[in-house]
């Protein structure tokens, strides 16, 4: 999604992360990673559950996918990090339009899972 900051700036979209985790977590994630998007915490996650984002089965975590996913990262230099949350929350992707209507709603089955950006991008250019 950082690779096409730009593009998806030039349809005036607005990016939030959202996350479970405790604001300390939240803190270093930012820190690290120089996340300048919004991040909202949602620590009862009602986002997550308003949005069908329920927990992923071990499968959905632990396969082929997500695996591919990593070596990815690997292969482009980054670092992979132990997660010190919940693994099976399920995430995703919404996307809001400025009247509210929800235009895309995409659960992952896995961490892996995420719609293409080109298709998000495609999406917006309607």
């Amino acid at each position: 999604m950082r690779e096409h900051e730009d593009q998806l700036a030039s349809h005036n979209v607005s990016i939030v992360v959202v996350t479970f985790e405790h604001d300390n977590f939240a803190r270093l994630y930012v820190e690290e990673t120089g996340l300048a998007w919004s991040l909202l915490i949602d620590d009862r996650r009602e986002v997550y559950r308003s949005y069908g984002m329920l927990a992923a089965s071990f499968w959905d975590v632990w396969g082929p996918a997500t695996w591919r996913a990593y070596l990815a990262a690997l292969l482009k230099g980054q670092t992979l990090q132990k997660s010190a949350g919940d693994i099976f929350q399920r995430g995703g992707d919404v996307l809001i339009d400025p009247e509210g209507i929800v235009r895309l709603h995409h659960v992952g089955s896995g961490p892996a899972d995420r719609p293409p950006v080109a298709a998000i991008l495609k999406l917006l250019d309607r």
